[in-house]
């Protein structure tokens, strides 16, 4: 078999093994790029509603904020809360913040939601995992690298690297250069 046979092969098939891989680093990698304008993992939820049995009490010591929670359905751990003022609480629990006015009963909630798949995407994309995943997402990476010289020699003549793929190539090497010099030249 000679080179070229060897070279489709391993393009072909390492892309294939590649795949599922690509999709997670793509969707992920569009998500995190854009994180300057929301959050890519988390959505941040805000409710307003008005509890029927305001506390009768200013005497809040942690039984009466769990007490507090259990009405409002909240059964997160309880983080902390403190008095901003003689008519609010606000109280800390996991992935939750929640200000009541216990002069009315209005209870105002940010709630922190993860995202559905999205989260775990980025979970993979950033390295968080770290241990095991460090070596397969380096070796990933080493894949793309064999994909992307494999990939140049996939095809002969004029659409190939010695013709409209040279042209192509170049731009693809020139674009980051480009960028790089547009930020770093000052």
């Amino acid at each position: 078999m000679n080179w070229r046979k060897w070279n489709n092969l391993i393009h072909r098939d390492l892309g294939y093994l590649c795949f599922g891989l690509t999709l997670v680093y793509a969707i992920s990698g569009v998500a995190v790029n854009h994180s300057d304008r929301w959050n890519p993992s988390y959505q941040v939820e805000h409710l307003h509603t008005t509890m029927q049995h305001p506390l009768a009490t200013t005497a809040l010591d942690r039984q009466v904020i769990e007490q507090l929670l259990e009405q409002l359905g909240e059964h997160r751990p309880y983080l902390n809360s403190f008095l901003p003022d003689p008519k609010t609480v606000q109280i800390f629990v996991e992935g939750n913040t929640i200000t009541v006015n216990l002069t009315t009963g209005e209870v105002w909630q940010e709630k922190v939601v993860p995202r559905p798949l999205l989260r775990q995407l980025n979970f993979l994309h950033l390295n968080h995992p770290k241990k095991m995943w460090s070596w397969f997402a380096d070796l990933y990476a080493l894949s793309l690298g064999v994909l992307a010289i494999t990939g140049l020699l996939v095809l002969r003549g004029d659409k190939g690297i010695t013709g409209r793929g040279a042209w192509l190539t170049a731009l693809g090497v020139l674009l980051p250069v480009l960028f790089l010099v547009l930020y770093y030249g000052n």
